[in-house]
């Protein structure tokens, strides 16, 4: 048997990784990665070596939303950059 703080730990890390995520933070998604190691020990520890498959999965998905946000952001950046100096030029 397991401590009983294994679930709300995994609870209060993984809830904390989505909610930084979706307000577009990049620490949520460093979380949610990080999260997956702590699934790694919880599998390992209680026996339930499925929990290792889906740690790999969610850790896969979330780097993939990851660089999915990264690069979207970059785009955004720029589209910023150029209508800030479009504006100005229009003000003149």
């Amino acid at each position: 048997m397991t401590p009983w703080w294994w679930s709300w730990l995994l609870t209060v890390v993984g809830i904390t990784g989505l909610w930084l995520a979706g307000s577009k933070k990049r620490l949520g998604w460093a979380i949610g990665i990080g999260a997956q190691g702590l699934w790694i020990a919880y599998a390992l520890a209680t026996g339930q070596h499925g929990f290792l498959l889906s740690a790999l999965a969610y850790g896969f998905v979330y780097t993939r939303n990851w660089r999915a946000w990264s690069a979207v952001r970059e785009k955004w950046a720029a589209h910023e950059e150029q209508e800030t100096v479009f504006l100005k030029a229009v003000k003149r």
